[in-house]
């Protein structure tokens, strides 16, 4: 197949740990490589950010990336990129032209509404990553989305031939915004595991047991959470990896640590490049992810391919992959976190355990060949129209 992937604001040739890359840059990067390895020809279609990119650049054998001239070419906070979807739809209208895809791929809510309103006729399926309607329960006021946000969610759900979902409980969202059940499909995020594996070097560590936290500094990550936790546990050192040291919610956690006593067992490193996460997760007896809510959650799974026991929050994605390996807490709740990692850190035998098994579920369910193949089966079932075609217009 001709498969071309949407990605408004994650390019997957991004460095991951900004502010807005993460998951979803991985994720794109790593589907477009596994379909081409499966015979596809695979186009990621981003839009640039820096005067110097050029219009295409090889992802992978089989796969490439394209660049689209939508706003300045400059770092733009994605909340901030609605108004250059229309020119970013009339680049791909006009490509498709020339180069229709046999399916396009929308990944994100703002490449939903650039692919349908570029499609005329083309098979859009969509994943969200992310949702509004989650988003705004759990931020509140401080949700920076623009106010159009859930209503065109609720109409790239309604229109898109299908919706890939990345868990159970995206499922649910989804069903209460009245996407239609038989359009949804649950494919979940992926891990490279040739690359996080139970086997390979550690970072160097002291005497003290290692807690890491590793990802995005912004609030709803929970970091917090685990800076209070960490003051029942004095026998540990709590790790937090992403970011930069400048970063506002960096500067937040580290005076948080002062306030509680904690600075000589907190360290605050900064983004890790990603060649290097696996042996820092080796390094540490226990991660720790608990967010206030997670759309589906790629690190404790990076962790668990690496053999290293998991505690998070009991939310999104974690009900799916870290139930049955792993410790499950509610979020924002520092005293059962500090009760569950207590638990693990006074019982080596049964750390050792939950790695075993967080590894096994790994490779058995999440390598990103399995994934690859699951995705294809729902671009087939679109395209043998066992699934709806996109309904663009007012879109």
């Amino acid at each position: 197949m001709r498969i071309d992937l949407i990605s408004e604001h994650a390019d997957p040739l991004a460095a991951i740990g900004g502010a807005d890359s993460g998951g979803q840059n991985v994720h794109v990067a790593a589907l477009a490589t596994a379909l081409a390895r499966r015979g596809h020809e695979v186009v990621v279609h981003t839009r640039r950010s820096a005067p110097g990119q050029p219009r295409s650049v090889a992802l992978a054998d089989g796969a490439r990336v394209e660049y689209i001239t939508a706003g300045p070419a400059a770092q733009v906070p994605k909340d901030e990129l609605p108004p250059y979807m229309p020119a970013f739809a009339d680049e791909l209208a006009r490509r498709w032209a020339v180069r229709p895809p046999d399916v396009a791929h929308a990944h994100f809510w703002m490449s939903g509404r650039a692919a349908l309103l570029a499609a005329r006729g083309l098979p859009v399926v969509q994943t969200f990553h992310a949702l509004g309607t989650v988003k705004r329960r759990w931020q509140g006021s401080a949700d920076t989305s623009p106010p159009g946000r859930i209503a065109m969610e609720t109409q790239i759900g309604k229109r898109a031939a299908a919706v890939v979902a990345t868990c159970a409980d995206e499922v649910t969202e989804l069903r209460a915004m009245g996407v239609p059940d038989h359009r949804v499909s649950i494919v979940p995020c992926g891990v490279d595991l040739g690359h996080f594996t139970p086997q390979g070097p550690k970072a160097r560590k002291g005497a003290a047991m290692r807690v890491l936290s590793i990802g995005r500094l912004v609030p709803r990550k929970g970091v917090d959470t685990v800076l209070r936790a960490l003051r029942e546990l004095p026998e540990a050192e709590l790790v937090i990896a992403g970011g930069e040291a400048e970063d506002p919610e960096a500067v937040r956690l580290a005076e948080l640590a002062a306030a509680y006593g904690l600075a000589d067992r907190v360290k605050v490193i900064g983004s890790v490049p990603r060649e290097r996460v696996p042996a820092l997760m080796r390094s540490a007896d226990v991660l720790v992810s608990v967010p206030w809510y997670e759309p589906f959650g790629m690190v404790p799974l990076e962790a668990m391919a690496c053999g290293v026991p998991v505690v998070a929050s009991a939310v999104g994605g974690h009900l799916d992959t870290v139930a049955g390996c792993g410790v499950l807490v509610p979020p924002r709740r520092p005293q059962a976190l500090a009760r569950a990692l207590r638990d693990l850190l006074d019982n080596p035998a049964r750390r050792a355990q939950l790695g075993e098994a967080g590894a096994r579920k790994a490779r058995q369910m999440y390598g990103w060949p399995h994934v690859a193949e699951q995705t294809e089966v729902v671009y087939q079932s679109v395209l043998e129209g066992r699934m709806g075609r996109a309904t663009c217009t007012g879109t």
